[in-house]
């Protein structure tokens, strides 16, 4: 009995030790550049095991192996295999930058560009300082520091904002979600509203400006924004956030991670609600954002990973632009907006926008054999939704309460419409819908050929169907609407809910193949990249002719467009690079290029490609505690499809397509980073831009808000300047830490040499004005971030105001006349505007 007491105790003590024993590893992880990496991955080779890095870069985590191997990583850098034997501190972890740093099921290898080694201009904004620096500002403000960038509110609505890239608007700009194209397939355009919660769930921004380093046959003329999403975290657990902010703004969110279980499967949900006042009068808004990721280790040299994202939201929005001397008057100031009423005493909307865009992929990365690997993402996404406006008499919306700086009066509508009884309503609210389905196939297959050759080829599929039509939204008190567009039914008497005015399909399908050579040898890097693409385009007309009509559908046509561009990097010591890339587009033409008439008669079958030219030379400097880039650049862009919205005086908006534009855009563009001290890091950029229009247009059509043509001109626009985007801008930024987890940034942003749109009714005839130069602006933000424990939670309170000095600026303005500020009709930017938000991980 004895003995046998004895060897429990033994057991008991070896069993304790084995329990008690744990090895202790700790680090801190940062960039090329010394700055922390929060959200770095550490993983115990062989184990489930890892911990991932706080904002300040540093991990902590136990284990019971008493020697092993860390593999570190972080998207966008080469992972770093660290060894260990018992307790151990890291030290300061230095990851270098690189593509092939992801074993993930994204296709960021086509398209995230490498410092020092891509030879392109390029800006990556990480998920710290977009948590730091957002707030509740839109998300392509977060870019608004970085050269070549103009980022705008636009009318102020909720996700209104814009993004322009050295003067190209997104229509010219490639935005890439995990290396998947989500620009429109029929304009190119690029709808942020659609995308409101996905700062949540980013991990790394990167904004590459000029050619980009995407490998997708989708040409970017401007250059290409590359978002990656998070995808499951390594650690189980999760955070809750809260935010508040000025008019009403309130924010709601959770993420919660299974993390990587011992069967390979992992799981990572995140879901916020968002709602406010909007700063503008008649904004209100709400909406909800979701992520879903699930993946599953597939042995040693296969992933999957499904990922399902969306932002379903509802606000008001400010359409028309107004007159200085308006917003002067205003009770309101700055924030009126003609674009709402009341009825029954609740706020209408007569101009709103809602929207809700999913994408969802299945993605699979094969690692083939040491040297070559495939990631396929099969992806699709459907969007229903649309922007709410006037429609009959629209006259009558002029009416309202008291001065013609407040609301619409609806009730006097609702009073006239009942008036009327069998005769329908006069006016009434209507909506222009644009919902789609988006089905696409991107892979792409990399191996190295040598040492020092690399191969990455890969087809990118895709076929999309938009619906396009307008419905009655609210009778305004009307029995039914009286409606004649549609020619299967010329008598209509609509319903909330039923189409009016126009109703017909656009049918897009693209078949891309992309190959590029890549060679890398010591200090010098170059490629070679060449890519095509077939383009279609299908019109399906339900209302301009008769379902018997062999017209009511359109032919295919097909376009053929390519691009040829390469480059080099040169290192020439381990402080100094210089690069230099060219390259020569032929874009296919858009969807309204081909069917310029809004039917299918007014076919331009024969439409030109749009064709750029586009280089760049740049140098790069990387010290100790300083880093900065210089970069010249100039882009030829000929037979440019242009579409100019205008407003009338009675409210009332239309379009100008116009077709054959050229335009010239040069500039050279300069950034730093600065490490005064451990505690004090200063950066700045500045961007000179010269851009113009080269060529004047004859023959333009003008149409009205129904896709009705109205008119013919000839535009005189040779010599005149792009308009929209701040051709000078400049920013300083300071970033300090105060103490342990706490640090306060500031921002400065200048913005100058920003014209006005021209009116093309305003451009008949040689000679005329250049285009209004709006009046130079500069604003400061400040932030100030605290992390802290609540028990063991990791805990981060983010103080931030925008504005600070409330400096009333215009950030959008159209020419009308005489090409004065008088004339003008205006949106102003925000005012002072904060946010304040909690985030508590668990």
């Amino acid at each position: 009995m004895r003995n046998l007491k004895n060897w429990l105790v033994v057991v008991m003590f070896i069993s304790t030790s084995a329990v008690f024993a744990q090895t202790k590893l700790t680090g801190k992880i940062v960039d090329e550049t010394n700055q922390p990496l929060p959200g770095a991955t550490v993983v115990l080779q062989g184990t489930q095991t890892g911990a991932s890095s706080d904002f300040d870069g540093n991990f902590t985590f136990e284990t019971s192996n008493t020697s092993g191997t860390i593999a570190v990583s972080f998207v966008g850098y080469q992972t770093k295999m660290l060894t260990f034997s018992g307790n151990k501190n890291f030290g300061t972890i230095a990851l270098v930058p690189s593509a092939e740093s992801l074993d993930e099921i994204v296709i960021t290898a086509t398209s995230f560009a490498i410092d020092r080694k891509t030879p392109v201009a390029v800006s990556t904004i990480k998920a710290d300082v977009i948590e730091h620096k957002l707030g509740s500002q839109e998300f392509p403000e977060i870019l608004k520091s970085t050269p070549g960038v103009y980022a705008t509110k636009q009318g102020g609505g909720f996700g209104d904002g814009e993004l322009l890239l050295r003067g190209f608007n997104s229509e010219n700009v490639a935005v890439l979600i995990n290396g998947v194209p989500v620009n429109d397939m029929e304009n190119g355009r690029v709808y942020w509203s659609n995308w409101a919660g996905l700062a949540d769930v980013t991990s790394a921004m990167q904004v590459q400006r000029g050619l980009g380093a995407s490998k997708v046959a989708v040409p970017s003329i401007g250059g290409t924004v590359n978002i990656l999403s998070k995808t499951t975290d390594i650690e189980k657990g999760g955070s809750i956030i809260s935010a508040v902010g000025n008019d009403g703004y309130q924010k709601y969110g959770a993420t919660v991670s299974t993390g990587l279980l011992d069967n390979g499967l992992a799981a990572t949900i995140s879901a916020a609600k968002t709602k406010g006042n909007g700063y503008v009068d008649g904004t209100e808004f709400e909406g909800y954002n979701y992520f879903v990721n699930i993946s599953k280790q597939l042995g040693d040299n296969h992933k999957l990973s499904l990922t399902s994202f969306g932002a379903p939201q509802r606000h008001g929005q400010r359409q028309s632009r107004s007159l200085i001397s308006t917003y002067r008057n205003a009770e309101s100031g700055i924030k009126f907006n003609p674009d709402w009423g009341i009825k029954n005493g609740s706020v209408v909307h007569v101009e709103d926008n809602f929207y809700h865009k999913s994408q969802t992929s299945l993605n699979h990365y094969w690692t083939i054999n040491d040297k070559s690997n495939l990631s396929t993402a099969l992806y699709a996404s459907w969007g229903t939704g649309g922007g709410g406006g006037k429609a009959g008499n629209e006259l009558l919306f002029n009416q309202r309460i008291g001065g013609n700086d407040q609301p619409i009066d609806l009730d006097n509508i609702v009073a006239i419409n009942r008036e009327r009884g069998a005769l329908g309503s006069e006016a009434y609210l209507r909506a222009s819908r644009n919902d789609h389905e988006w089905f696409g196939l991107l892979s792409t297959f990399k191996t190295d050929l040598n040492d020092n050759l690399v191969f990455i080829g890969g087809i990118d599929l895709r076929t999309y169907t938009g619906s396009h039509f307008s419905e009655v939204t609210d009778l305004l008190g009307g029995d039914f609407a009286y409606d004649n567009s549609n020619e299967n039914n010329p008598h209509a008497a609509l319903q909330v809910g039923d189409k009016r005015s126009y109703y017909n399909d656009g049918e897009v399908g693209w078949q891309g193949l992309f190959t590029q050579l890549e060679y890398n040898a010591d200090n010098l890097s170059t490629f070679i990249s060449v890519a095509a693409s077939n383009t279609s385009y299908k019109r399906i007309d339900y209302f301009n002719y008769l379902d018997s009509d062999p017209l009511q559908t359109t032919d295919k046509y097909d376009f053929f467009g390519y691009s040829v561009k390469g480059g080099a990097n040169y290192n020439i010591n381990e402080e100094h690079n210089v690069f230099a890339n060219i390259g020569y587009f032929e874009k296919a033409p858009i969807f309204r290029s081909v069917f310029v008439g809004y039917d299918n008669e007014n076919i331009n079958a024969d439409a030109e490609n749009e064709k750029i030219f586009s280089a760049e030379l740049g140098y790069g400097f990387r010290g100790e505690n300083f880093a900065a880039n210089v970069n010249i650049y100039r882009t030829e862009w000929n037979d440019r499809t242009l579409t100019v919205p205008f407003q009338n005086l009675d409210g009332t908006s239309g379009t100008a397509n116009i077709l054959g534009v050229n335009a010239l855009h040069q500039g050279i563009e300069l950034d730093f980073m600065y490490k005064a001290s451990d505690k004090l890091t200063l950066t700045g950029m500045l961007s000179l831009g010269d851009w113009t229009w080269q060529n004047d247009i004859e023959g333009v059509e003008i149409f009205n808000e129904d896709q009705v043509k109205e008119d013919e001109v000839n535009l005189f626009i040779a010599g005149l300047k792009v308009s929209g985007a701040a051709q000078t801008t400049a920013a300083l930024g300071l970033n300090y830490e105060l103490m342990d987890k706490t640090y306060f940034t500031v921002d400065y942003n200048y913005f100058a040499d920003l014209y006005a749109r021209f009116d093309p009714r305003d451009r008949g005839t040689p000679g005329a004005a250049q285009a209004w130069n709006l009046p130079d602006y500069a604003t400061f933000d400040m932030s100030l971030r605290h992390g802290f424990k609540i028990g063991d939670l990791d805990t981060t309170l983010t103080a931030r105001m925008n504005n600070v000095f409330d400096t009333q600026y215009i950030s959008v303005a159209d020419d009308r006349g005489n090409s004065t500020a008088e004339t003008a009709e205006v949106w102003y930017g925000y005012g002072r505007t904060f946010n304040i938000s909690a985030k508590i991980k668990f």
